[in-house]
């Protein structure tokens, strides 16, 4: 079905792509690629092809096949190599085949930097409409950790494209087995990849998925800008607009880092500051931030979102680009009420990554000593 025939809600300018992807690396907890490269191949996808156009998910139909292009790999290697070139194209043109040209619009895997603007690239491209909605409303390291996993919809067909024109289709037995071939060659590709996958009908979306994420990026990415311009309180805004909990407030003080099979595995350590002096807080990541731990207590935990914020600009800080030195403010946001649930706790909580904790809300976790707990 072109993209003509369905109603398309708006049209995107350059400032509200700007918006969606810094709003996006809000909500990515530090994953999910660099913003600013996702933001520039971006607003080049619009000049060459112009405005991408953002549906609701309401308007696609019950029939109509929607995919995630999405791009996997280490984000340490997503500052040397940016795979949004042909290698994207030859992805979506891989499943579009299969399904004989069925496809008719695209939709974010994750709100994450870079991977929440990959589908407005495409789509602008393509001339299809992006839906205001994605697979996990944060960003998550593994291609199974959506929630279309926990509607039993299937990841694969999943094609993996590079830029040399090698390209190749995962018909995979489940959504974990989509994961662990896809990563090798994503590694074999470069450390990173375009891919495209999880088909699904509108019914299926409209169950399954994150609704209005994509919007949300937009409101909590424009609240950043005019907080800026306006010169207010950043995260007093930020708080505001994602519901959230500032958790801790200091300068970071070490940075470990390594990669390992295709993630960004380490922790970084802050030391408290202003209200906060005389704590400490260790956050630790694989790709995105998984927990949150002021001076031995856990104060956060996947699959609530964990942000870091530079404390002087209000941009949030992917973890590849943590240093010593950044003063920064750690937010924790209560993530979508699909991950609440007992199978998304069993999903995408903490025990998945290899921490003996129960998941506990972090609105609980800080409930005694309020948003400076």
């Amino acid at each position: 079905m072109p993209c003509s025939s369905i109603n398309v809600l708006r049209e995107l300018d350059a400032q509200q792509v700007r918006d969606i992807a810094r709003g996006a690396a809000v909500l990515g907890t530090g994953g999910g690629g660099d913003p600013y490269l996702g933001t520039i191949a971006a607003l080049r996808a619009m000049e060459e092809y112009g405005k991408p156009q953002v549906i609701e998910p309401d308007e696609v139909p019950d029939d109509g096949l929607v995919a995630t292009p999405v791009l996997v790999g280490a984000p340490v290697a997503f500052l040397e190599k940016f795979p949004v070139g042909p290698e994207l194209e030859a992805a979506y043109r891989a499943l579009d085949t299969h399904f004989a040209g069925k496809l008719v619009a695209l939709m974010s895997a994750e709100m994450g930097g870079a991977n929440s603007v990959v589908p407005l690239i495409l789509g602008a491209r393509l001339g299809l409409p992006v839906v205001d909605a994605d697979g996990m409303g944060r960003a998550y390291p593994e291609a199974q950790l959506v929630t279309m996993t926990l509607y039993g919809i299937d990841a694969s067909p999943f094609a993996v494209a590079d830029e040399h024109g090698n390209t190749v289709v995962l018909d995979t037995v489940s959504n974990v087995w989509t994961e662990r071939l896809a990563r090798p060659a994503a590694i074999e590709f470069g450390a990173i990849a375009a891919s495209m996958g999880y088909p699904m009908t509108g019914a299926q979306l409209r169950e399954a998925a994150v609704l209005g994420t994509l919007t949300w990026a937009e409101e909590i990415g424009a609240a950043i800008r005019v907080a800026r311009e306006e010169k207010g309180d950043v995260i007093r805004e930020l708080l505001r607009v994602t519901g959230g909990i500032e958790l801790f407030r200091g300068k970071i003080v070490d940075v470990a880092r390594r990669i390992e099979r295709g993630w960004n595995l380490g922790e970084a350590v802050l030391d408290g500051i202003d209200e906060f002096a005389g704590s400490s807080m260790t956050v630790r990541f694989q790709n995105e931030n998984l927990v949150a731990i002021r001076d031995d207590r856990l104060v956060a935990s996947v699959p609530d979102l964990i942000t870091l914020i530079d404390a002087e600009t209000g941009e949030p800080i992917t973890t590849e680009r943590l240093r010593y030195g950044f003063r920064s403010v750690v937010l924790g946001i209560p993530c979508d009420d699909k991950w609440r649930t007992d199978a998304g706790v069993e999903l995408g909580g903490p025990r998945h990554f290899g921490y003996e904790i129960e998941y506990v809300p972090l609105e609980e976790l800080n409930s005694a000593t309020g948003a400076a707990a």
